[in-house]
C-alpha cells in the first residue's frame, strides 16, 4: 500500500497517525502468533490503562485471539502468555471470519446457491399463546 493509502485508509492496517501515536505514546506489551502487536499507554477517562492493537494485515476484530481479547478489555492484568493455562487438547487453531469471502458458508437456500429453499416437511408446529 502506498503512502496515500496509509494516510487515508483505516480498514487495511494501521494509518500513519495510529502508527506514530503507538510508537510515541505506548509501550509494546506483546505480539500474538498472527503478528498483531499490542500496546498499552496512558489512562482512559475511568483511570484504566489504554490498550490497543495494531493488526498485521486487514483490521478485523475476529483476528484477535481470545487471550488477547481478554487483555484488551481489562479482564487480565499482565500479558496473556504469563497468565494463561497450557492449551487443552480439544482447542482448535484460529480460523478467520470468512463472511464476505468466497469461502463463506452459504446454505442451499442462499441466493449465491440458486436461491431455492427446501420444501417444508410438516414437522413445524406454530406456537399459540393460549397453549392449544
Amino acid at each position: 500500500m502506498g503512502i496515500l493509502g496509509k494516510i487515508f485508509t483505516w480498514w487495511d492496517g494501521a494509518t500513519i497517525g495510529t502508527s506514530l501515536f503507538s510508537a510515541r505514546n505506548g509501550s509494546k506489551v506483546g505480539e500474538d502468533h498472527q503478528g498483531n502487536v499490542y500496546f498499552e499507554g496512558g489512562k482512559d477517562v475511568h483511570g484504566n490503562p489504554r490498550r490497543w492493537v495494531i493488526y498485521n494485515g486487514p483490521n478485523d476484530a475476529s483476528r484477535v485471539p481470545a487471550e488477547w481479547h481478554g487483555w484488551l478489555h481489562g479482564t487480565i492484568e499482565g500479558a496473556p502468555e504469563s497468565n494463561l493455562p497450557p492449551p487443552r487438547i480439544w482447542e482448535t487453531e484460529f480460523t478467520p471470519n470468512l463472511t464476505g469471502t468466497d469461502r463463506a458458508y452459504r446454505p442451499s437456500g442462499a441466493l449465491e446457491q440458486g436461491g431455492r429453499r427446501q420444501a417444508a416437511t410438516g414437522d413445524y408446529e406454530a406456537w399459540a399463546p393460549d397453549g392449544q
